[in-house]
């Protein structure tokens, strides 16, 4: 997610630009046409970075003072607003004034040695839905609305189900110690969703190693000339090999999504080819990441909270409510960027033409104006009212796939693994902005 210059600490995300010295703040300046919010008098408040690596592996406590301090908070040392209310990021995520796109800051992070490999690249990436608003974003994700509705997904059920508890037979012997993000959720989600795609398994390792690099690219780990040129790369042969594959689907269709939505008609239709295509490429950068995510985080804190466990071990019918607690508590994404479209109002401050947000879903699913006892992880809250998955145009289209997979992980864990615990290791978490995601969860099966 971050540029790391382990000589300087000087840490930038290519995504919003903001960048800062650890554990120095760089000077504060308010940029051209963005306006500083007014002083509160909510008591004393010290802005600390988002990437400070202690801000990074417990952001809780300092997000509850952020929002506390000011739910819509100007940040000179990120140079955009940082919203951390639920009501006021509901509304951001309402009002058209507040849009999506944001290739433009990807682009401007390219070094100028990269920049001639960058043009294909980036004009893939301007036909992503998240990276377009209405009208726009939604004709494009109609062509995908019925083959991700929960009832067409529900046709995997039984796949997923075979495949889980195979990877796991394979993988998590009973009182032996692994890894479970490597052991299973990891590889679950990808191989679902490369199944469900349409990916002969012997593809695999080359669709999956160049879906990494696009993750480098679009989260920002890509630091070096050389990186960024391997991952714009990636992008142009996924694009390459996906455009190849609608080829055969049209000549013989199969099983799959690519074969569904051109049975649908739309493709030559409302959207075009190329379009279609552009669009597969970001269905396959996101189809596995944010679901491990999502499974690691909630399994930790189900070992966690050993008496919320217990109580889905007594009733396995309380899972699909883990998986929602787990999206509130500690979701799988921190925030989402989005730029003032226009100037417009926001709980009383000013937003300027082209200022940056940072909608930080994190703090709202916390905001105990919305969340009774919010920092408490309780599987019988029944709110599925969370952020976690958006919110209106831009709610996650593959939300009912990510339920459907990590609560087939969960649920297969709970029944089926009574002595599953942790392993007394630190953890470590990634360094993101914008993920929130572990690079090994230890674990006794």
């Amino acid at each position: 997610m971050t540029l790391l210059n382990t000589e300087t600490t000087t840490m930038t995300c290519p995504v919003t630009g903001a960048s800062a010295t650890v554990p120095a703040a760089p000077a504060p300046s308010t940029p051209a046409g963005e306006t500083e919010a007014a002083p509160t008098a909510r008591g004393p408040f010290t802005e600390r970075y988002l990437l400070d690596p202690a801000v990074n592996a417990d952001p809780y406590g300092y997000l509850n003072s952020l929002r506390d301090h000011d739910p819509v908070y100007w940040s000179a040392m990120h140079r955009a607003w940082l919203v951390t209310g639920h009501a006021q990021l509901m509304h951001c995520l309402r009002d058209p004034a507040v849009s999506a796109e944001r290739v433009r800051p990807l682009m401007d992070a390219v070094p100028e040695g990269a920049r001639e490999d960058a043009e294909r690249a980036f004009s893939i990436l301007s036909r992503w839905m998240v990276f377009n608003d209405p009208p726009q974003h939604r004709r494009l994700r109609q062509v995908f609305q019925e083959q991700f509705a929960a009832r067409a997904i529900g046709r995997y059920k039984t796949f997923v189900e075979r495949a889980t508890r195979a990877m796991l037979a394979r993988r998590a012997v009973p009182g032996r110690t692994g890894d479970l993000l490597a052991d299973i959720a990891r590889p679950l989600p990808a191989l679902v969703f490369a199944r469900w795609l349409g990916v002969p398994q012997a593809h695999g390792p080359s669709f999956w190693y160049w879906n990494a690099r696009v993750g480098d690219l679009v989260l920002g780990a890509a630091q070096e000339e050389r990186e960024y040129r391997t991952s714009l790369q990636s992008l142009v042969n996924l694009e390459d090999y996906l455009a190849d594959l609608v080829r055969q689907r049209r000549a013989e269709p199969k099983d799959d999504l690519i074969s569904e939505v051109l049975a649908g008609g739309r493709i030559g239709d409302t959207v075009s080819e190329e379009e279609f295509v552009g669009m597969l490429t970001q269905m396959a950068f996101a189809g596995g990441e944010t679901t491990s995510n999502l499974i690691v985080n909630a399994v930790l804190a189900l070992l966690r909270h050993p008496d919320q466990l217990a109580a889905v071990r007594e009733d396995p019918r309380l899972v699909p409510m883990v998986v929602e607690e787990a999206m509130r508590f500690d979701g799988p994404s921190k925030m989402s960027i989005r730029t003032a479209a226009r100037d417009f109002a926001l709980d009383g401050r000013s937003v300027r033409s082209g200022d940056r947000m940072f909608l930080v879903t994190a703090a709202a699913n916390r905001d105990p104006d919305r969340f009774p006892d919010p920092d408490a992880f309780a599987v019988r809250r029944g709110s599925a009212s969370h952020l976690g998955f958006g919110f209106g145009a831009h709610f996650c289209i593959g939300a009912a796939l990510a339920r459907l997979v990590a609560g087939t992980v969960i649920d297969v864990l709970v029944r089926e693994y009574p002595d599953l615990r942790l392993v007394d290791q630190p953890l470590t978490w990634q360094l993101s902005l914008l993920n929130r995601a572990l690079t090994a969860l230890p674990v006794r099966y």
